[in-house]
């Protein structure tokens, strides 16, 4: 972080270098990381996670709108990102606002997929309701509680974990009388919704440069001493998903094939831990009612 001393940055660039981070991590690992489900009771799926010290909360709510124009068989998903003032001294009054925006892009470019619909998140086909008309709009919002690095990461772990506990009024498009157009009557009975399939929604691995090395997670310390990072979105299926450079400095074209690499094999670990605890809540969800 800035004010780090020179001996304080040699002993963080050293342990980077020999594989050891200042909190025991090799150069490839995640901090631990907690999922909770259903935190927001007006949202139609949300979820708080906390990696590390890094703490954000997702929520996903839908709503009834209109398909894109050019693609009126498909639903839409729009994502947003938000950084509390109290997230962080830097973040104070307008600060986090240029961040929120860098942030929403990158989530855009990972799950939102191409105009057509294809490379979504989630599908969106699914989502039509009267095609050409009315369809389900899925609003991700993330909010970000507290920054300790990994923003992005963290955030896109919300954002699968919030989708998996979506749950979708059931429509019923009842006939009009003569030349009007039919009614839309919404169940809400939770029996009847309907689930968002999170079986194509990608996780996000951020590989972080700090000195002659790229690291996986980065806190904040080693995120205020980075010269570059690269982000891939990665299914379940080793597939990318969407690619974002951060940082000032360049990336040699020779290390990107590596990079990603090493975010695939990454990412592949990553997904069956945030599987895992996405059931864990599940199961706790569960229990508590």
């Amino acid at each position: 972080m800035p004010g780090l001393s020179a001996a304080e940055l040699s002993f963080l660039e050293g342990g980077i270098a020999q594989d050891l981070r200042n909190d025991g991590r090799g150069r490839e690992d995640f901090r631990s990381f907690s999922i909770q489900l259903d935190v927001i009771s007006q949202a139609s799926g949300s979820a708080r996670v906390r990696l590390g010290a890094t703490d954000i909360l997702a929520s996903i709510k839908a709503e009834l709108g209109s398909p894109p124009a050019e693609f009126p068989h498909l639903g839409r998903l729009e994502l947003a990102v938000e950084i509390s003032p109290t997230a962080g001294p830097e973040f104070e009054g307008r600060g986090g606002e240029e961040l929120s925006a860098e942030l929403g892009k990158a989530l855009e470019r990972s799950f939102a997929g191409g105009a057509n619909g294809t490379g979504a998140a989630v599908d969106l086909a699914a989502l039509s309701v009267v095609e050409g008309k009315t369809c389900w709009v899925l609003y991700a919002d993330v909010l970000v509680l507290n920054a300790d690095g990994n923003i992005l990461d963290a955030s896109a772990i919300g954002i699968k974990a919030a989708l998996s506990n979506t749950r979708i009024p059931k429509v019923e498009v009842l006939a009009g009388e003569g030349d009007e157009e039919g009614e839309l009557e919404l169940n809400d009975d939770p029996d009847e919704c309907a689930r968002v399939s999170t079986a194509a929604v990608p996780l996000i691995v951020t590989l972080t440069k700090v000195g002659r090395h790229y690291i996986a997670d980065a806190t904040g310390d080693e995120e205020a001493q980075m010269s570059s990072a690269l982000s891939v979105a990665v299914n379940e299926k080793g597939q990318l998903c969407g690619v974002t450079k951060r940082g000032s400095a360049g990336i040699d074209p020779s290390v990107i094939s590596d990079m990603l690499s090493v975010a695939r094999r990454i990412g592949k670990r990553l997904l069956a831990k945030v599987d895992a605890e996405i059931s864990l809540a599940e199961s706790r969800l569960e229990s508590e009612t």
